[in-house]
């Protein structure tokens, strides 16, 4: 991964050993706590279930939601669903690092599972610093011995530099479990020079967040061409000069978009390869219309289909395609066209498919086919924001440091 060497489960001898494993099973929940979505832990199962299988004992931590916030509760209900998806006991331990805890991890038998509760109940756990720093924290200090190995699954939470990321590598043999292995090969290929014509389709509300996305491929020369919608592709066309009406220069300046047209403008200026929509669909007292992006009256809410067409004819050529953020209002199915056109043409191109975030998986149409083999979704969210952002992530690098003490 660029000019980090990152171990994985083949890399080092994991059975019949006693394994941490870090995964990233924080799920959304009601609000009488109960998890609506457990697509995070369906994920981890085959990480667990291999290492099961190979004669290890596994002790699994996670974190979830944050202190004082709604979604900041006991793993219980995730020990039960962990249970269910691999067919086999997974006992859970209201504790962390005290005294029951560290007794039950020396009672654990091969082939057995426990997940302790929430990690975040440790205080040092929301502590951002360096690998050799958390080394030294208590977290780190009680657990460590009590381990053979430590596996970090958890690659959307690898921007976080805390001390069940990047804390346990320094002190253990380490490795990526296979969750954090296929995103790393999956993103790797995004710096791959020799895979090309390279696409990036960005669209979506988080603007800020996507114009740094922007800045990194172009100043390092990754994308071929940068597909623009929803509001990213609003905020170009204001910065080259065209006039969208009154009402979505409204909505973009509500939004804080217009103070981003100095640096949009730098990039177009720069020659960046970003293309912007040639019409959008648009709504005007209720009815959907299409309208030429000069001349818009309507408020825009996807892209049109000109635009999908020819978004479409680069996509088919492309040898990668990064999806990342909707082309309009996918919430209303009036507008999830656009949005529809692109991944269509992705899925049945030849080039390989990274989908970054649930926004684009819910525009799918279920007839529509995904081959694993030339297809990614990123669980990424965060850490895969970063990642294209052009920042390095906390977790591959704490792992790759763990090579260098292996092999001393």
């Amino acid at each position: 991964m660029g000019d980090l060497t990152i171990p994985t489960m083949d890399d080092i001898d994991i059975r019949s050993k006693k394994v941490l494993l870090r995964i990233d099973i924080n799920s959304p929940v009601d609000e009488n706590g109960k998890i609506i979505d457990d697509s995070r832990i369906k994920a981890h199962i085959g990480t667990i279930k291999e290492l099961v299988d190979k004669g290890n004992s596994v002790v699994l931590i996670s974190h979830q939601g944050r202190p004082g916030d709604k979604d900041f509760i006991s793993l219980e209900e995730h020990a039960k669903l962990i249970s269910k998806y691999l067919d086999r006991e997974v006992v859970f331990v209201e504790d962390v690092i005290g005294p029951y805890a560290r007794e039950m991890i020396k009672k654990l038998e091969n082939n057995g599972i426990l997940l302790l509760d929430n990690i975040r109940l440790i205080s040092e756990e929301l502590i951002e610093a360096p690998p050799q720093q958390h080394v030294k924290t208590f977290l780190v200090r009680k657990l460590a011995p009590l381990f053979d190995v430590y596996v970090n699954d958890a690659f959307a939470t690898s921007h976080r530099s805390q001390p069940s990321i990047v804390g346990f590598p320094l002190a253990l043999p380490s490795a990526a479990g296979r969750v954090m292995e296929r995103e790393v090969s999956a993103l790797a290929r995004i710096f791959n020079a020799e895979d090309t014509p390279k696409i990036f389709t960005l669209g979506g509300g988080k603007v800020h967040d996507t114009i740094r996305i922007i800045e990194n491929l172009v100043r390092k020369r990754i994308a071929d061409r940068i597909l623009t919608g929803g509001l990213v592709a609003e905020l170009f066309s204001v910065a080259k000069g065209i006039n969208l009406n009154p009402k979505n220069m409204e909505i973009l300046e509500k939004l804080g978009i217009l103070s981003l047209i100095p640096r949009a403008r730098k990039l177009l200026l720069s020659g960046a390869p970003i293309e912007i929509p040639v019409d959008y669909k648009v709504e005007i007292n209720g009815n959907v219309m299409e309208e030429p992006a000069s001349k818009v009256t309507g408020v825009i809410k996807d892209i049109g289909s000109t635009t999908a067409e020819i978004y479409s004819s680069f996509i088919k050529d492309a040898k990668v395609v990064v999806l990342r953020g909707p082309m309009g209002v996918i919430e209303d199915e009036r507008f999830k066209s656009g949005s529809k056109s692109v991944l269509k043409a992705s899925l049945e191109g030849q080039g390989y498919v990274i989908i970054g975030g649930g926004h684009m998986i819910s525009a799918l149409d279920k007839d529509m086919k995904i081959d694993s083999s030339k297809v990614h979704i990123s669980t990424g969210g965060g850490a895969l924001l970063l990642f294209l952002s052009g920042e390095r992530l906390p977790a591959l690098e704490a792992l790759s440091m763990s090579v260098v003490n292996s092999s001393d």
